[in-house]
């Protein structure tokens, strides 16, 4: 027997943007984003815009990508959805990271006109991968030390100065006690 589920009239607002590996082909990104869709219907949301950010760099390395594709969206819903879409992005190996932020708490949803370009997941299509030679394995794995810009002031003292005063204070200016 099945049951008739009205749209509610008033919803919450979110945000959800969701990384997808740097390297991910254009039908596995176009699966993501269906399936996130149907989601969203199936749970009696509504997606409102749907943004294709690209290819950027990472604040910081994730599961050891430097870049990922970056996919924006924007929906009507309950916290149904919210948990819903959360589940299948955890599911899913090609996402890497997603994030979903409240926008607002009381929306119309009857008030809102959405164009169907808006909501359409575009087509990701990117370069091939340029490998990043910014540093070399030997400094990634800390066996070359990083170069340091040293600015030398008048006070500070040539290196060899203290050589001769063994014992007498360490670099911090505190003398020694003897053993």
């Amino acid at each position: 027997m099945s049951r008739l589920v009205t749209a509610p009239n008033r919803a919450r607002e979110y945000e959800t943007i969701y990384i997808l590996k740097p390297d991910i082909d254009a039908d596995a990104a176009e699966r993501v984003g269906s399936r996130l869709s149907d989601v969203i219907g199936r749970e009696q949301g509504r997606l409102t815009k749907v943004e294709n950010w690209g290819r950027r760099r990472l604040a910081y390395d994730i599961r050891k990508h430097r870049r990922g594709v970056y996919i924006y969206l924007k929906y009507l819903g309950t916290g149904r959805v919210v948990s819903e879409i959360e589940r299948n992005l955890r599911l899913m190996d090609t996402v890497i990271k997603y994030q979903t932020v409240l926008v607002r708490n009381d929306v119309e949803v009857a008030g809102i006109a959405i164009a169907e370009e808006d909501v359409k997941f575009e087509r990701v299509e990117l370069p091939p991968i340029e490998e990043e030679r910014d540093e070399s394995r030997e400094r990634q794995l800390g066996l070359i030390e990083p170069e340091r810009r040293q600015e030398r002031t008048s006070e500070a003292p040539a290196s060899g100065e203290f050589d001769d005063m063994e014992g007498e204070a360490d670099m911090t200016g505190t003398e020694e006690e003897g053993a």
